[in-house]
């Protein structure tokens, strides 16, 4: 190919690289949080359900079961406090996400030791639940990433385009997330996939 094409396709390419990109459209988040900043505490309480269930799994992720609840509370305090300095509105989810991990590192630094439960009190619970509690142990030993997603999906019984769109990870992170978090869950629990 002569230089004179080489450096007129270069042109091209860079002419299209430069042109400015259109504003990206309000989701409907975006707009809950201008309403929140014109005090609608309704549009408040949409967000929280909304939301509720990602903050939840991502904290149930990192926090024992009993503390969760009152963790979430506090993430969706700190959010209704700061989400003036919120400059991305369309990034709504990935926010609340990093103020749930944040919190959920802070419940650790601040946790009182706990207290063993006694063999005969562990059995005296439904057995689905101390399972499930078990499961969770399991979960929360895992990278962040696979453990997030995880509960996300399992627990909260979100879909991974849901979990995608509310924390801000593109579908396919989710997706490979969840192939391996999948696989080490059943590692550590000594299933077998056929």
């Amino acid at each position: 190919m002569p230089d004179r094409e080489i450096t007129g396709h270069l042109f091209v390419l860079t002419h299209d690289v430069e042109m400015p990109h259109a504003p990206t459209a309000a989701r409907p988040e975006a707009l809950l949080v201008d309403r929140i900043a014109d005090g609608d505490e309704e549009a408040f309480n949409e967000l929280y359900r909304m939301f509720a269930p990602m903050v939840h799994g991502i904290v149930l992720s990192r926090v024992p079961r009993d503390e969760a609840d009152d963790v979430v509370q506090e993430v969706f305090i700190a959010a209704f406090r700061s989400i003036g300095s919120l400059r991305d509105k369309n990034a709504v989810g990935p926010w609340l996400a990093m103020i749930a991990r944040n919190r959920s590192v802070n419940v650790f630094r601040n946790s009182r030791p706990s207290v063993e439960l006694s063999e005969e009190m562990a059995h005296r619970d439904d057995p689905n639940s101390v399972e499930a509690n078990e499961i969770i142990a399991v979960i929360r030993t895992l990278p962040d990433a696979y453990k997030e997603t995880l509960v996300l999906r399992l627990v909260e019984g979100m879909t991974g385009p849901e979990i995608a769109k509310q924390t801000g990870l593109t579908h396919d992170s989710v997706r490979v997330n969840l192939h391996r978090g999948m696989k080490l869950l059943r590692q550590k629990l000594g299933i077998e996939v056929k």
